[in-house]
């Protein structure tokens, strides 16, 4: 078996013969990749199932459809997106020459996954590294084995063995390969791991994307359907067991909305998951007995009452979901990320409170606002700062590759999905071939200088408009 630095000296020799470059070998990897997702579908979702207990719907939904449509988007739109890019503003001084910005593959990358949604965590960094020409090395999260193994044997069944390679491990041997360097490294997980990621990679000076998570609200305010309401934060909130680092982590409302939404609730849970949710088969498990143990604790530790749910069973990690009321701002459940099956309700008093609030903690990697006044959605959106944001609904603007998709502040740095994922493993590269005319103009900078050439020289550079008779972009 090579050592990590074999392979990845295998994979620079491949990036540096410029094999990955040509738009059609690029097309031809991502789909391969695409017939790795079509053709193993069945045991994608077995993976799936052993390592989170995930639903067929689940699994479907939120981590193969997702890939599928990632990379339908990016072979329908590679093409344009390798273009040189030509609408470039110039000057009376350069509008003679070829200006425009290319971009180019970066390298060498390296891309760590999560464990919550170990697949499309993984596989939609790659689409993005594969469609921008980079040589990439998978690093699976080690916490979900099966589909860390499945994908150790499938990568390299259907990718360029030259250009792509997974390498397994625990925390040790991510530790090990972080000390070699990259070219860019895309992180998806914990802010605590981010930090080390970041000193890893500042020896290097090695450009890093996080994709981490944080609290991230659900502010539930004035006129509102409570029905329709319930039903869209309880699937966005516990999809996936509330392991979705877009996940509503909390709930903001007044008291009078809160005693609206409790029944609500309750009746929307039921007719989910039924009467026991532990025995249904659309509800999974927390991932290990480590990760049921820290929200048992945070539930414990927790002032709040519960009023629905709190049931739960360590021999198979179940958590059922479970809602608490008069949560305080310093309880245990608020300082720090939930990650799993537990809403906390906060009441506030006004719309300036609640976006008070919301502005005094880290900004979160999404904020939903769920109201019927548009006045309401439109205020939170103007006032706040948020990776992503959604009026009405929950978790579901992830989904679309047309938006970026990732953090502001601790939330994370850097954004993928589509053609913004493209972007960030590509190099713009700004480029100007000059012409040999209008020389008259270039000899005003040459010495020796004057006042006289540099009059002239700062009107022809302008980008004032209509200063020469021009504009701006040409």
């Amino acid at each position: 078996m090579a050592s990590q630095s074999e392979v990845i000296d295998r994979l620079r020799a491949s990036f540096r013969s410029g094999v990955t470059f040509p738009e059609q070998f690029r097309m031809t990897q991502l789909q391969n990749l695409l017939s790795l997702v079509e053709e193993n579908e069945q045991l994608i979702q077995d993976a799936l199932h052993k390592d989170l207990h995930k639903p067929k719907f689940e699994s479907v939904l939120s981590e193969i459809q997702i890939t599928l449509n990632d990379l339908y988007f990016a072979m329908e739109n590679l093409r344009t997106w390798m273009q040189p890019e030509y609408n470039i503003g110039k000057n009376l001084a350069t509008r003679m020459d070829d200006c425009f910005i290319r971009r180019e593959p970066l390298g060498v990358v390296l891309i760590i996954g999560a464990w919550n949604y170990p697949l499309h965590l993984i596989l939609l960094p790659l689409v993005a590294a594969i469609a921008a020409g980079n040589c990439a090395i998978l690093k699976p999260s080690e916490i979900c084995q099966a589909t860390e193994q499945l994908l150790a044997e499938l990568i390299p069944k259907y990718l360029s063995q030259d250009c792509y390679a997974v390498l397994c491990g625990g925390a040790e041997d991510t530790k090990s390969l972080l000390k070699n360097k990259f070219d860019h490294i895309f992180y998806t997980g914990s802010q605590v791991v981010a930090r080390s990621i970041l000193l890893a990679a500042a020896p290097h000076l090695t450009p890093v994307t996080l994709e981490l998570g944080g609290k991230s609200p659900c502010f539930i305010y004035g006129h509102i359907d409570i029905q329709k309401a319930a039903k869209r934060l309880c699937w966005s909130k516990f999809f996936n067991t509330g392991q979705s680092c877009v996940a509503p982590d909390y709930v903001l409302c007044t008291a009078q909305t809160r005693d609206a939404l409790l029944p609500a609730l309750r009746e929307t849970l039921r007719t989910f998951y039924g009467p026991d949710p532990g025995a249904s088969l659309d509800m999974g498990r927390i991932v290990t007995p480590r990760h049921w143990r820290r929200l048992m604790d945070m539930l414990e530790k927790s002032k709040g009452k519960v009023v629905i749910g709190g049931e739960s069973r360590e021999e198979d990690r179940y958590i059922a979901p479970t809602v608490l009321v008069d949560v305080q701002e310093s309880d245990a459940l608020m300082q720090e990320e939930i990650f799993g099956p537990i809403l906390p309700i906060l009441t506030i008093e006004s719309l300036e409170e609640g976006i008070d609030y919301i502005n005094r903690q880290e900004k979160p990697l999404a904020l939903y606002v769920f109201s019927d006044e548009t006045s309401v959605v439109t205020t939170v959106l103007n006032n706040t700062s948020s990776g992503g944001f959604c009026g009405n609904d929950g978790i579901v603007h992830m989904a679309l590759p047309g938006l970026p998709f990732g953090g502001v502040g601790a939330s994370g740095m850097g954004s993928y999905h589509g053609r913004w994922g493209f972007e960030t493993f590509s190099h713009r590269r700004g480029c100007m071939n000059r012409s040999w005319l209008l020389e008259r103009v270039n000899v005003l900078r040459y010495p020796p200088y004057s006042d006289y050439n540099l009059g002239w020289l700062r009107w022809a550079t302008t980008f004032k408009k209509n200063s020469w008779g021009g504009c701006s972009v040409m």
